[in-house]
Parts: C-alpha cells; sequence; structure tokens
C-alpha cells in the first residue's frame, strides 16, 4: 500500500512492507564505502535531544491498554506479560516505523539528484537505501511544541537528572575514565566535571541511547515535518543531517541503517547529530576510527572537542555561573534574555542592581540568566561564555544548568562515596 505525502497529515498507519532484495543491499553498501568523498562544510550541532518515552507511541497506547485490561484480570503473570509486550511493541515501532513511498515524492526525488550530483552517490545504491526507509510518526509527534500556559520549573526539570541512579553511575564512569578525562581536560580545558554531565544527561553514560534508526526519523523530519512557524528551517535542518548521515555512513564504511538514536536522529553516548559527528567528532582513543556509539574515550575527546570549537575556554579555579541577587529596583529587566552570550561587565550589572558574593575574575564578560521555579521564586545567575558554550550543546539554561550541576555534583560524591 502506497500512500501519497498528502495523506500524511491523517497519520497514516500502514502495514505493507516494501520488499527490497538482498543484491541491492549489498550493492548499496559497496557503494557507500567506495564512492568518492568530496570536502564539505562543517555541519551545525542540533540541540541535544530528549529522550523518547515508547508508551506515547499511538499503537503502544493501544498495547498498554491491553495490558491494563489483563492487569484488571488477574494476577502477577499478567501484569508482567502486558508489561512486557507494550515495552516490546514499542520498541519495535519505534525501530522499524511504517513503510512509506518516500522516493514517490518530489523533494526526495531532488535530494537523491543531489546526493548525486554534489558528492558522486551511486545512484542505484541510493534509491535501494531511500527504498528501505520507514516513516516515523513518534518522531512528528515529539516535535510538536509543547501545549502552551505550563509554567517553567527549573527545580522540577532539575531533579529529573540530579538523582541517585544518575549520581553513581557518573562515579562509575569517572573511576573507570579518570585517566582519560583528565588527558581531555589537558588538552581541551574542559574540566571533567563538565564532560561528565554532559555524557550523564544525555544518555546516562550510554544506557540511553536512542531507538530509532537516523535515517527514518530524519527522512521523516526532513519531508514530513508537522505544521509550525518554524516549519521551513527545521525541515532544511533535517534535510542536511539525512545528507549528513549519508556521508558519515560513507566515510566509516559502515551500514547506514545501523546508526541508531534519538527521534532526532542525535546518535552515540554523547548524542551527537551526524553532522557533528563529522565536523567535530575526535579519534581520541587512536583507533583509526570516530566511533562515538562504542567507544566512551572517543566520545569524552568529542564532547571537549565540541565545546571548545563552540567557545569553551580554559578558566581554571573559575566557575562558569555565579548565584546572584537583584535588586528590587528592577533596573536589570533589561539584560534577561540576550541571547547566548555573554554581553556585560561585572560593574554593569553591579550598576543595574545585580549583586554577588563571590569575587568576580577580572575581565570576564557575563550574562543574566533567570531560571525560573513556577510559583516559587525565580534563581538568577551571572554566567560566563564557557556557560553559554554549553547552551551550543542544547539551547536552554536549564540544559546548561542541569549539566554544570550534575557534573559538580558527581565531583562531590565521589570524593566522599556513592550515594
Amino acid at each position: 500500500m502506497i500512500v501519497s505525502p498528502s495523506l500524511l497529515k491523517y497519520r497514516p498507519r500502514l502495514r505493507a512492507c516494501l520488499s527490497v532484495p538482498a543484491l541491492l543491499a549489498s550493492l548499496l553498501a559497496a557503494s557507500l564505502a567506495f564512492a568518492p568523498q568530496p570536502a564539505r562544510a562543517a555541519a551545525e550541532k542540533k540541540p541535544g535531544a530528549t529522550r523518547h518515552k515508547a508508551e506515547r507511541h499511538p499503537k503502544a497506547l493501544k498495547v498498554l491498554a491491553a495490558g491494563r485490561a489483563a492487569r484488571g484480570a488477574g494476577g502477577k503473570a499478567a501484569k508482567a506479560a502486558a508489561a512486557a509486550a507494550a515495552l516490546a511493541a514499542a520498541r519495535k515501532l519505534e525501530v522499524q516505523g511504517e513503510p512509506v513511498n518516500f522516493r514517490g515524492w518530489q523533494a526526495v526525488a531532488d535530494f537523491e539528484a543531489d546526493m548525486v550530483s554534489k558528492y558522486s552517490f551511486d545512484a542505484a545504491a541510493l534509491k535501494a537505501v531511500m527504498e528501505q526507509v520507514n516513516y516515523i510518526d513518534a518522531a512528528v509527534q515529539l516535535v510538536k511544541p509543547a501545549p502552551p500556559g505550563k509554567p517553567k520549573n527549573w527545580q522540577a526539570y532539575r531533579d529529573r537528572f540530579i538523582e541517585p541512579v544518575r549520581i553513581n553511575a557518573g562515579i562509575e564512569f569517572w573511576n573507570r575514565y579518570a585517566d582519560v578525562l583528565a588527558r581531555a581536560e589537558a588538552q581541551y580545558g574542559v574540566p571533567a566535571e563538565i564532560i561528565v554531565g554532559i555524557i550523564g544527561v544525555e544518555t546516562v553514560y550510554g544506557r540511553n541511547t536512542g531507538r530509532f534508526r537516523a535515517l527514518d526519523v530524519l527522512t521523516t523530519l526532513a519531508f514530513a515535518y508537522p505544521d509550525a512557524p518554524n516549519r521551513l528551517a527545521r525541515q532544511a535542518f533535517f534535510r542536511g543531517e539525512l545528507e549528513n548521515t549519508l556521508l558519515l555512513a560513507r566515510k566509516s564504511n559502515i551500514d547506514p541503517f545501523s546508526l541508531i538514536g534519538s527521534f532526532a536522529g542525535a546518535i552515540g553516548l554523547p548524542q551527537f547529530m551526524p553532522g557533528s559527528i563529522l565536523a567535530y567528532g575526535v579519534d581520541f582513543d587512536a583507533d583509526g576510527k570516530i566511533d562515538l556509539r562504542g567507544s566512551p574515550v572517543d566520545a569524552i575527546g568529542s564532547v571537549a572537542n565540541f565545546l571548545v570549537q563552540h567557545g569553551w575556554r580554559p578558566a581554571p579555579g573559575q566557575s562558569a555561573v555565579y548565584p546572584a541577587q537583584v535588586s528590587a529596583s528592577r533596573a536589570w529587566e533589561g539584560m534577561i534574555g540576550q541571547g547566548l552570550k555573554a554581553t556585560y561587565t561585572p560593574e554593569q550589572l553591579s550598576g543595574a542592581g545585580v549583586t554577588v558574593a563571590a569575587a568576580l575574575p577580572a575581565d570576564t564578560l557575563f550574562g543574566l540568566v533567570d531560571l525560573q521555579n513556577g510559583a516559587e521564586a525565580t534563581e538568577y545567575w551571572l554566567a560566563s561564555d564557557n556557560f553559554f558554550a554549553i547552551t551550543q550543546y542544547n539551547r536552554s539554561y536549564f540544559y546548561a544548568m542541569s549539566v554544570i550541576d550534575l557534573g559538580r555534583t558527581i565531583r562531590q560524591a565521589r570524593a566522599g562515596g556513592a550515594l
């Protein structure tokens, strides 16, 4: 059953499977491995993707409903069986998706032609790839903006990450790779606790790296992005990352369908988008390849390199953030929301009624960051450019502060024993 692009708004539930001969798959692997590799521009890193709860997929919800009915009918065995069925069904749906004839869409045909023209891909092999790509409705649903009206709450966000499981896993990770983290800190000037914080927030040190085929979700979001004010810009971004996925697979001599990641296409322990792997990935274990999926050592070096390339500067003994107090005059209000960059001198901040207890480093600019707590009092912090370098990983004050807090907490717990 083939569905036209216009029917996707009805969220089709396709059940037919595309049949692709094994011979085409072999040709694909050979072509991707040996086709020429023209130079390419460095790609922009997409903000880090949030993890997906498999139970939210519409089909998985039906399985969960059946599971609830079974639990009402009786015993522990029924509960266990229902839960296992729901999880297995959701995982299968996430990875496999639904067959759609993407190759029948003019935009996809244009994409294929561009890949052949710009990067000398073999047209037949690329055709074999696109015939196997599936539509992922869960990705479409998850990129939709959250419903308006719910107040931001920094403490609730923080509690998701600063918790015993992640802290103890971080201690174990730091202990295991202490020498590597020290080498990254010496080479790049990024403290070990920041690297540990990022990998912990992103994937709990490799435990939650995603279950979607990157080609599936990136094709879906490149050509079937939901209606939104920024739809064209987001489609262009994901089209670029689809291009980067094919380039990465060819450069690494791997099956492109082996790249499994988040619902937005982020891959590996640090959840890099394919373009960021190409632009900022580091072979930190010196084994001749960059592997952010299987090499924590490469992940450590790559995170440090990404931060440096996005503005991190060595600052021994200095914090990236300082707690601040604001005056009742509210002369400082205009300093809020001035972008992801430090722009104010300590004197300017002080003159607007912003004070800190600590002595601020000389010749350093800061931004004023507000962390809202719902009905509770807002927290205010002065943030240096190193804080804003973390926001280039994920464009969120909450994200950057959770990285800092998790890394600091793990460092302190490591010194005093696991929680």
